[in-house]
């Protein structure tokens, strides 16, 4: 829809430019047809709007942001799913796999997942900073980072279970719970540098 209303308007725009109006909208077309989904998708919501609209995200299948390369070839992929007719390979490849993927999402190594919106978890930016009960090694240090970076795209359930293994940075050993993950994720807050 978003794509038909820029066309529609660059028309009526172009309209009374004769041929080099038809130009600028067939370089139009063409740019929104094969680049409008990857633009979006390498966007941080990793999904274009009629996506985002239903929930869903593109990443990658180890569930990291999707990248360039990824984007571009599942989206230039589409004209193979599109054949025969209809999309009929996609409709196929994705009836016969396990993980129902097409083949753009086969050759990128990506996924469409639904993009689940935990309630009543606090951003990153509203735990408060906590330094870490114990020196860090780098790989500690990432692995807080990511944790803290995708808290708000994981389930509640699933945070805590994540926050749970990692304790012991914030003198919480062998426990688990909303203050725990509170405490874990204000570690990684601390190590992101925002000590205020």
């Amino acid at each position: 829809m978003v794509r038909l209303a820029v066309l529609y308007g660059v028309a009526i725009i172009t309209e009374f430019l004769g041929g080099l109006g038809m130009a600028v909208w067939l370089i139009l077309y063409f740019l929104l047809e094969w680049f409008y989904p990857v633009v979006f998708e390498l966007l941080p919501s990793g999904a274009t709007p009629g996506k985002r609209v239903f929930g869903l995200k593109v990443v990658m299948d180890n569930g990291l942001p999707v990248t360039v390369a990824a984007a571009v070839t599942r989206n230039l992929l589409r004209f193979a799913d599109f054949l025969p007719l209809m999309y009929g390979f996609a409709i196929v490849t994705m009836l016969t796999r396990r993980d129902c993927k097409r083949l753009g999402d086969v050759a990128a190594a990506t996924l469409v997942v639904h993009e689940a919106r935990p309630a009543g978890r606090p951003p990153l930016q509203a735990v408060p900073p906590l330094p870490p009960a114990r020196p860090l090694t780098p790989s500690a240090q990432a692995a807080l980072v990511a944790l803290a970076v995708r808290a708000p795209r994981l389930t509640p359930e699933r945070l805590d279970e994540l926050a749970a293994i990692a304790a012991d940075v914030s003198h919480d050993a062998g426990r688990s719970g909303d203050d725990v993950t509170r405490r874990v994720l204000g570690v990684g807050h601390w190590i992101l540098g925002r000590r205020a």
